[in-house]
């Protein structure tokens, strides 16, 4: 077991994918006895404190058999009518599969605009960790029914968007800073060259980030998906971009998530190649600030000591123009700086509502988005 490999036990929210190639028997039925085996993994996960999402693709393979199409559509029309009939299927399959668990799921389909969004992203954001909070298991996959990409361009276009399932998981990992990415495929990793052609292939047991060299190596897609190596490594490139470990690894082996976050040399790892970067590293260092807000000194108490949120309650200055989802600075009465973090209102409604309590909001504003001006996610504090 590897140094690098033992830092994977200290993850304490992972984002988990299932490609096609595992939920399906080579798209043609519901793995059932896989997928039951590894929701009883992630359930002991998350008994034992790890916060786990899981981003599942198989809903167009699911349809197109509830439909009776003997082979997966090429129309578009036809295959974003798959994935509304199968996206419920494979809820419903995740609900009842984690229910006798006593776990609950949560659905969330999404599409680029999410995530591209600021508001949005940022709205997201605070959705996933409230669910993971509350105890659930979110359930992801982009919205077939009303997206083209994934169905129609196949990755045609890098991962400044998502084009499937591996690019979503690795935007997810990135927004919620995630501690690992594991992506649960048909074949153990990365291999020096294709295993189903050279006997003589190994498996790549690590990686120090993506180059062109490596890219090279992955050819072709799965017969189910819309995936591949090459899109698994194009996902692990930008976890791994935001510090994020990014595990390749096969989805058919039993109990795999908890063997990777135990250390185990299992598939390929992909490991960031700056180990400080990192969301809260963005809005401390590289995002530009817009403006400040100047907090008492109980609400930078509490958020040093017990990491609280800050609450309209703690701010008693709002300086400068900004947007809600901005960066702003967290200063004191003297002008010192605190920290940065990720406004929930823009700067007139963080005037209206300073000093005020979090009950107060729908009263002053005529909405409450949220209780907090900047909740605890959501903020980068300097050292002391």
């Amino acid at each position: 077991m590897s140094a690098t490999r033992t830092q994977l036990r200290s993850a304490r929210r992972v984002v988990v994918k299932l490609g096609t190639g595992v939920v399906t028997h080579d798209g043609e039925g519901v793995a059932l006895g896989r997928l039951h085996g590894i929701v009883e993994d992630l359930a002991r996960l998350r008994a034992s404190g790890t916060e786990v999402l899981l981003v599942s693709s198989g809903s167009v393979s699911m349809g197109a058999k509830a439909l009776g199409l003997s082979e997966r559509p090429r129309s578009l029309g036809v295959r974003q009518a798959c994935a509304a009939v199968g996206q419920g299927q494979l809820l419903s399959l995740y609900s009842q599969a984690f229910g006798q668990l006593d776990v609950t799921v949560a659905q969330v389909l999404l599409t680029q605009d999410d995530l591209r969004d600021r508001d949005r992203a940022l709205c997201l954001r605070t959705t996933l960790l409230r669910l993971l909070e509350l105890g659930t298991v979110p359930v992801l996959n982009e919205n077939d029914s009303v997206s083209v990409r994934e169905l129609v361009e196949h990755r045609k276009e890098t991962l400044q968007g998502f084009g499937d399932n591996d690019g979503l998981s690795a935007l997810v990992a990135v927004a919620i800073d995630a501690d690992a990415l594991v992506l649960l495929t048909d074949v153990d990793g990365l291999h020096t060259a294709n295993p189903s052609l050279d006997p003589d292939a190994q498996r790549i047991e690590s990686l120090q980030g993506i180059d062109e060299a490596t890219r090279r190596r992955a050819r072709g897609g799965s017969a189910t998906g819309t995936g591949g190596m090459a899109s698994k490594l194009g996902a692990a490139a930008l976890a791994t971009d935001a510090g994020i470990p990014t595990l390749i690894v096969d989805g058919k082996a039993p109990a795999i998530v908890s063997r990777v976050l135990a250390g185990e040399s299992v598939g390929t790892a992909v490991w960031p190649r700056d180990r400080k970067s990192s969301r809260r590293r963005h809005i401390a260092v590289a995002a530009p600030h817009r403006g400040a807000l100047v907090a008492n000194p109980g609400a930078l108490e509490a958020l040093r000591a017990h990491k609280a949120s800050l609450l309209p309650v703690g701010v008693v200055e709002v300086h400068g123009t900004f947007a809600r989802g901005d960066v702003v600075e967290l200063r004191d009465g003297s002008g010192r700086v605190h920290g940065r973090g990720l406004v929930n209102y823009d700067a007139d409604a963080c005037r209206a509502i300073a000093g005020q309590q979090s009950t107060e909001i729908a009263g002053i504003l005529g909405y409450r988005g949220y209780d907090a001006v900047i909740t605890r996610d959501n903020l980068a504090l300097t050292d002391v």
